[in-house]
């Protein structure tokens, strides 16, 4: 994508749809963590194709497990984080690495439709994806997908805010 922020769309969406087995940060930071390497490319000028190794499923693999392992050790951040927004956060070791490679992989699954460069195979110099669809249609899907996640959103507040309001309840009728 031309732009990180365009995956937030897909990357909520799948994220607050199945968040019962994935961890929504975790998945969603994900396809910002392996934008890291565009950013070090640009800046560094190294003269490499934009999206190259961590661009890869095998590479982006390990770049997950990474991000999964580093977010484990924040995961308590991450529950404060979640509340803040209001979202339900149960997490576990697991589903934080499980989010983490998937969440690369995502991530390397839309570039590969949109850069020419993302050998999402790689070592084979194949790009079976690029081109699939236009660049404008994956822009439109992109930003089309912000409306579903946000509706999905504003149910997990709302399903949030029913629970905590029934906790609070049964709390002062117990007495607690």
């Amino acid at each position: 994508m031309p732009y990180t922020p365009f995956h937030f769309g897909p990357s909520g969406f799948i994220a607050l749809t199945f968040r019962k087995w994935i961890d929504v940060p975790v998945f969603v930071l994900a396809n910002v963590i392996v934008d890291i390497e565009v950013l070090v490319i640009m800046l560094l000028g190294i003269g490499w194709p934009r999206h190259r190794y961590c661009h890869t499923l095998l590479i982006g693999a390990a770049v997950g497990i990474a991000w999964g392992l580093a977010a484990y050790l924040l995961r308590n951040f991450f529950k404060k984080i979640m509340q803040i927004f209001h979202i339900s956060y149960k997490t576990g070791f697991w589903k934080m690495l499980v989010s983490g490679v998937l969440g690369v992989w995502f991530h390397v699954v839309v570039d590969a439709v949109y850069h020419r460069d993302v050998r999402m195979f790689w070592p084979s110099d194949a790009t079976p994806l690029y081109e699939l669809l236009t660049k404008q249609q994956i822009n439109i899907i992109c930003t089309i997908f912000f409306i579903p996640a946000i509706i999905l959103y504003i149910l997990a507040v709302i399903a949030f805010l029913k629970k905590n309001r029934f906790e609070t309840k049964v709390g002062e009728k117990e007495g607690i």
